[in-house]
């Protein structure tokens, strides 16, 4: 209009929060993660953990990853975290306000319940789980944590724990995959007994041990086994003494191909039963069974034992077998000649 001078326009200033300063934020922050992904590796949050978005960082991380209404220090609605239940942990049931400390964790009814004493001595139980306030946050209670046992069975002068056989245990190791080399017993009982002493050690070393059923197959099963440099055979045999028949089969087994990497050994007692120290069931030794009769019928009878059957020998030997703790149960004879077949199935070289 005449006279009237006119007004020039201008364009709005972005004000803070609106959507074209929003976008220049996330462009100057995109700029700047480049930069810092181009200088190298960060430190981040370990995988599967959760950021709670902050103020700070009103864009970054993944916001569906955690509830800000649930997590984080303005929660409104905290979320329950698993606790063990503890003696004397103050714990407040939400349902009905009872606030007491945990003094016991019983079963009832197949269901573990924690008894909560409160400060004037009444008790309560609850069902474990969730509905329980601790500190000011909501729980669901677990059973207790197992107590730590201290090591079981022998143990070194440290406090380290032993094998049966006296040697260091190796916590926490696998068995090793079964090696070439093998070790034969003549019998159940045998192995059971080695299995009980030693079992630890040759899971370790990777050795099967294998009975034979009976000295009389040895040579059979050593033709069999085909022993070699890195193929060992050791053979642990009853009555292992000058001019029986064990030691001459011994002898045909070192003349066989093969025959120097057997190493046949053994303890001088007519059965395996007699190398448990007689002391272990209240014995000043071994009663003398005479020749011709069973050994170990003859045994028990003379112990005052059920005698007649399969059945009693097999529930004599493990009664016997049960007060087997350790190495030092048995006699010296046996331990060296196993120890020594051990070191010669497991030595350098052999497979």
């Amino acid at each position: 209009m005449p006279g009237v001078t006119p007004v020039p326009l201008h364009r709005p200033q972005a004000v803070p929060g609106a959507t074209a300063a929003r976008r220049k934020a996330l462009r100057e922050q995109g700029a700047t993660r480049a930069q810092q992904h181009a200088a190298g590796p960060t430190r981040t949050a370990a995988p599967g953990s959760a950021r709670a978005p902050s103020l700070s960082d009103r864009y970054g991380g993944d916001v569906l990853a955690a509830d800000p209404h649930r997590v984080g220090p303005r929660a409104i609605r905290l979320e329950s975290v698993h606790v063990a239940v503890e003696r004397g942990m103050v714990l407040e049931d939400r349902e009905t306000g009872f606030v007491g400390a945990a003094v016991a964790v019983e079963k009832s009814g197949g269901r573990q319940i924690v008894v909560l004493e409160d400060r004037h001595g009444a008790r309560r139980g609850f069902t474990l789980g969730p509905g329980f306030w601790l500190e000011g946050r909501p729980v669901i209670l677990d059973p207790p944590a197992p107590a730590r046992r201290s090591p079981s069975g022998p143990v070194s002068a440290g406090g380290r724990r032993l094998t049966a056989s006296g040697s260091y245990a190796v916590e926490g190791g696998r068995a090793r995959t079964a090696r070439a080399s093998r070790i034969w017993v003549e019998g159940r009982h045998d192995a059971e007994l080695v299995e009980k002493v030693w079992g630890d050690d040759l899971r370790h070393e990777g050795v099967v041990i294998l009975m034979l059923d009976g000295v009389d197959n040895l040579e059979e099963v050593m033709a069999e086994f085909a022993p070699g440099p890195t193929r060992r055979a050791g053979v642990l045999v009853d009555h292992l003494v000058t001019g029986s028949k064990e030691s001459r089969i011994a002898e045909r087994v070192r003349s066989m191909p093969g025959g120097d990497d057997v190493l046949v050994l053994g303890h001088p007692y007519v059965d395996v039963w007699q190398a448990v120290r007689p002391e272990r069931l209240g014995l000043r030794a071994w009663p003398d069974i005479p020749r011709g009769t069973d050994i170990k019928r003859g045994t028990l009878e003379a112990l005052g034992w059920p005698h007649a059957t399969q059945a009693d020998v097999a529930r004599g030997w493990k009664r016997i077998l049960a007060r087997v703790r350790s190495y030092k149960d048995l006699e010296p004879s046996l331990l060296g000649r196993m120890e020594e077949l051990i070191d010669f199935v497991t030595a350098p070289g052999t497979a």
